[in-house]
């Protein structure tokens, strides 16, 4: 059965990207594709950008809503999709866990897929996960992610998600450190209170997306590192997702879960 997709922030950078593998997908059909730029404007054979979801949904019946847009209007996004019943797919990061928690309930009410990730690249996920397996080893460790400059929110939903993934094996990363002193307030980055896991974002043209986690240990280091140099890597990832919440009607955060 062909799925029917709809892309919300199409003409970003992700969205895309999302387009142009949904258009290559034989067993995915897109729909319509949202933006508020450019409304009126094709995108592929008769879909046309519209603004208003709600209107747009309502018309095209999408199975399932594919969203790379803002952290500032995800949250009543994604409300939105599951209250019309519209199974979603979410790459924009910067939702707190109360939100999280929000939504995981609402897909329990309405009977609902929800898939959010943090991150989509496999690559990505495989970083994370080396990380979480080394945390048994180290009692110190710190992550530095780069973004591009216009990335809006700090740190990025992957340092998150690899913390909270460090967190599950280790508590306390810090071990044997001096009492600091910060001269400037954030010298020492973001303190991911619940393993002492500083983390350290930069922002700047000439980066995607890229990830480290320093290990340390007395005689020895150790770094994991990922970079994405393109925006292409990500639809594998995507395209898992999508599959994934055509067929499950539960709330699921994280790609890992089901690499």
């Amino acid at each position: 059965m062909t799925l029917k997709i709809a892309v919300v922030g199409a003409l970003g950078k992700m969205g895309q990207e999302v387009v142009k593998a949904v258009i290559a997908d034989k067993n995915l059909e897109l729909v319509c594709a949202i933006d508020k730029f450019n409304t009126g404007c094709n995108v592929h054979g008769d879909v046309a950008i519209e603004s208003d979801i709600k209107g747009a949904f309502e018309l095209h019946k999408p199975d399932i809503a594919i969203d790379f847009t803002q952290p500032d209007t995800i949250f009543e996004n994604i409300k939105l999709y599951l209250n019309l019943g519209i199974k979603s797919v979410i790459g924009t990061t910067g939702l707190s866990k109360e939100q999280l928690g929000e939504i995981e309930s609402l897909c329990k009410k309405n009977n609902t897929g929800c898939f959010i990730a943090p991150n989509f690249s496999t690559g990505a996920i495989l970083m994370m996960k080396f990380a979480q397996m080394a945390s048994k080893y180290f009692n110190n460790a710190e992550i530095l992610e780069f973004h591009h400059n216009r990335k809006k929110d700090a740190p990025s939903g992957t340092a998150i998600k690899t913390a909270e993934l460090m967190a599950k094996v280790n508590s306390n990363f810090k071990t044997g450190n001096a009492d600091e002193r910060e001269l400037i307030e954030g010298a020492r980055g973001a303190n991911f209170e619940d393993a002492n896991i500083s983390i350290h974002a930069v922002r700047m043209p000439g980066f995607v997306a890229s990830q480290e986690v320093v290990f340390g240990a007395p005689g020895q280091t150790l770094k994991i590192r990922h970079d994405s140099i393109n925006r292409e890597c990500y639809m594998d990832g995507v395209i898992m997702a999508v599959n994934y919440v055509a067929r499950n009607n539960n709330f699921m955060y994280g790609l890992e879960n089901i690499l």
